[in-house]
């Protein structure tokens, strides 16, 4: 049904001006709506991505199954510190693990990174410190849905979307409320915290109105701008109840000691962080490598474990080591070095596809001087290739041309609380989908066939 419906949506994208008054709104909306990213459209294309319902709902069963998995870690982590050198956490990032949030969820909020295709689903990657893109779906999905092609295309299938906006506030305060160990007694205030100046700062502004006008008081400022004092943070007359971190801890750590207050007010349970430094243990890539090693299969119910065979990818710290692959025991060098077309070489933390090695992609001399940097570093990861998914999508060119494109596809899945309650997709020309390397994205519209008399 998924192809038939693109089939249709295209059709209709050639009929009479559908597609230029569809373009000319989309452009006056986002513009409108400040969905930009760096200066750039955040979603240069004329089509959502569709996901039927009953693919939705087995994705939805796999990502929920999948961090009952990712939730053991933690808690495992927690009781058994050796955990942390599989995971790659410096002494600075330990210290901060070691202070208790105040709730017991390790990522209230996060993001699961994934392929869906007709025939199989895999994850890459998991973002379980500071998930972007809530509040641009949102407004993603209601520029979209008001598009004249898209109420054509509603004529014949029905069109599900999400309120990640709302789930995220539920969090916060759900959060919150563990925290203090009751309810608070008058609306908490909430502040996003994050760097000056980066190119998410829109989202941040559509957070903070959203939170606003459902009576919840907000500011979005930076580590330097936050003071704490008497017990209380604050960021100029604003006192914190809640802070909605956005902010990495890597992008913290540089400048911690110059901008100490946040961490001071964790460390003293004056405030609730949303999510905490404790997150940073599922952050890490290295995640894959403990979920796929048979060695930590005992920490995973039956479900779980069959969960994490079908759809995370195999993955290994670049050590030179015997491990276990398909069954067997390898030399992990010697595998990932005359193989280079199964795997793919990525920094245990960085984003934006910064680092990344693709094996397909590359000829025997630069994987080689990859393989062995990435063995100096001591923090780098190999992964098995999974299948990718891709699609045609009618994406706007210059000269306000319409111009159809196959893109990949990554499929993105949002968690409140280990619940699925959002998504998005991510598009690019190239093997990676990131909107910080120069892809787009679009809002992911789960669809029903009409019955249609």
């Amino acid at each position: 049904m998924q192809h038939e419906a693109v089939a249709h949506y295209h059709q209709l994208l050639a009929e009479g001006d559908l597609a230029e008054r569809s373009r000319a709104m989309l452009d006056e909306e986002l513009e409108r709506a400040k969905l930009v990213f760096g200066g750039r459209r955040i979603s240069p294309y004329l089509r959502p991505h569709f996901v039927t319902e009953s693919d939705w709902g087995r994705v939805t069963k796999i990502c929920e199954t999948t961090w009952g998995a990712i939730q053991k870690v933690k808690d495992a982590a927690v009781e058994d510190p050796a955990l942390f050198d599989e995971l790659g956490l410096t002494d600075t990032e330990r210290e901060l693990v070691r202070i208790d949030p105040g709730y017991r969820a390790v990522s209230p909020t996060a993001r699961l990174d994934s392929f869906l295709t007709d025939d199989a689903y895999s994850f890459v990657e998991l973002n379980g410190e500071s998930p972007a893109g809530i509040a641009y779906a949102d407004v993603a999905f209601e520029i979209f849905s008001s598009l004249p092609v898209m109420q054509r295309f509603a004529e014949r299938y029905t069109l599900r979307t999400f309120q990640g906006r709302q789930l995220l506030l539920d969090v916060l305060l759900r959060a919150h409320t563990e925290f203090l160990g009751r309810r608070p007694d008058k609306p908490p205030r909430i502040a996003i915290v994050d760097l000056k100046g980066l190119p998410t700062q829109n989202e941040f502004e559509l957070f903070k109105e959203f939170f606003e006008r459902e009576g919840f008081p907000a500011i979005v400022c930076s580590p330097d701008e936050l003071e704490f004092a008497n017990g209380r943070l604050r960021c100029g007359d604003f006192p914190i109840d809640i802070v909605y971190k956005r902010l990495l801890v890597n992008e913290y750590l540089p400048i911690m000691r110059e901008s100490p207050a946040l961490v001071d007010a964790y460390r003293a349970r004056a405030i609730c962080m949303v999510n905490s430094f404790r997150s940073k243990l599922i952050h890490k890539k290295a995640l894959f490598a403990i979920l796929t090693n048979s060695q930590y299969a005992h920490l995973f119910t039956a479900d779980e474990q069959a969960a994490i065979h079908a759809h995370v990818p195999w993955t290994r710290h670049v050590r030179a080591e015997k491990t276990d692959y398909k069954s067997k025991e390898v030399d992990l060098l010697k595998l990932v070095t005359e193989s280079r077309e199964r795997f793919v070489l990525k920094p245990n933390d960085d984003y934006g596809g910064h680092g990344i090695h693709i094996g397909w992609e590359a000829d025997e001399a630069s994987w080689n001087e990859a393989v062995h940097k990435a063995l100096e570093s001591g923090d780098y990861l190999v992964q098995e290739r999974v299948r990718t998914a891709r699609e045609t999508f009618p994406m706007l060119q210059q000269n306000n041309r319409i111009e159809f494109t196959e893109q990949l596809v990554d499929l993105d899945p949002l968690l409140f609380y280990g619940k699925v309650g959002s998504a998005f997709t991510r598009l690019s020309s190239s093997a990676l989908a990131n909107v910080s390397a120069g892809g787009g994205m679009v809002p992911t519209f789960i669809i029903n066939q009409k019955n249609i008399s």
